[in-house]
């Protein structure tokens, strides 16, 4: 079936020349949102792993996790490159130094090209930036920025820490940088509706950016958001309906930018809610269907001088 998106494993085998691997780690970090710098109790998603793995907690340095990681990849993928991708929390909240020194040990692991830093954009400071920039003179560097929606008063509700303007400061300064940014958007915010989730495209095409996760919001157990869900007071997207808004999505893009993914892992001894979740082979061939029957493509809804 024909592809009618930019996928990120085509974006990496037309760098590369091969297959490419992101390797996840988590790097010990916290967030200003669970510090008490911005709040205690991080956003209503969020549980006490910060969506990661756990495994500083457990011990593992960044070159074990890494070894860990390639040895799989390499059975499953026969993969011999790999993109070192640090999700857990925020990953550039730290003193400059121990940033530098968890990148370095990063890059000195044989086959990573490159590093994916999963953060949030009121804690990418110019030094920063500086250091990353420099990094991207060798090899492939991605910032990727938590933004969720565009719409402030969801980011209030979701308590999130931060405006839709801080994103687009902080994406227009990695660009300075010649950093590329990939945004993090969640489809089934409490209280938004399709416009609301489309308008969040639009603002991400205007704003020209080079990626996009895409992620459904599920509900993991030890959060906010469970109590919410038990209390009645939240409500899963049915797959179905999912697939047709990443569809409508996907179709408000320019057809450069490149999808990173089009939905999320949940762990599955902490999702409570929608067990659909677990399926992502199917939503993904699900949501490649809906584009064919469409006859639709990332962009289609662009002027030809934007997409």
């Amino acid at each position: 079936m024909e592809k009618r998106y930019n996928d990120l494993n085509a974006y990496l085998r037309n760098r590369f020349g091969c297959r490419v691997q992101k390797i996840t780690l988590d790097a010990g970090l916290t967030c200003p949102n669970r510090d008490g710098s911005l709040s205690g109790n991080g956003c209503i998603y969020c549980n006490l792993k910060g969506s990661g793995t756990g495994d500083a907690g457990r011990g593992l340095s960044i070159t074990e996790q890494l070894i860990r990681g390639k040895a799989a990849m390499s059975r499953r993928y026969h993969a011999d490159k790999f993109i070192a991708y640090f999700q857990s929390y925020s990953n550039t909240y730290a003193p400059l130094d121990r940033l530098r020194a968890l990148y370095e040990e990063a890059l000195s692991v044989e086959g990573v090209v490159g590093l994916s830093i999963g953060t949030r954009p009121d804690c990418v400071p110019e030094p920063v930036l500086e250091l990353l920039e420099g990094y991207a003179r060798r090899c492939l560097i991605w910032l990727e920025y938590g933004l969720q929606s565009a719409h402030d008063a969801t980011l209030s509700a979701i308590n999130r820490g931060h405006d839709a303007a801080c994103f687009v400061r902080a994406a227009n300064a990695a660009r300075r940088h010649e950093i590329p940014v990939c945004a993090h958007v969640i489809l089934g915010l409490p209280g938004e509706t399709r416009d609301h989730m489309l308008q969040t495209a639009d603002f991400l095409a205007d704003l020209g950016i080079d990626g996009v996760k895409i992620h459904l919001l599920y509900v993991v157990r030890g959060t906010v958001l469970e109590s919410m869900y038990r209390q009645g007071r939240f409500e899963c997207l049915e797959q179905s309906e999912y697939v047709n808004l990443v569809c409508d999505f996907l179709e408000r893009l320019p057809k450069q930018t490149v999808i990173q993914r089009l939905t999320g892992d949940p762990h599955p001894d902490e999702l409570l809610a929608p067990q659909w979740a677990l399926q992502k082979t199917e939503t993904l061939n699900l949501i490649r269907q809906t584009l064919e029957a469409r006859n639709s493509w990332q962009g289609k809804f662009m002027q030809p001088s934007e997409a």
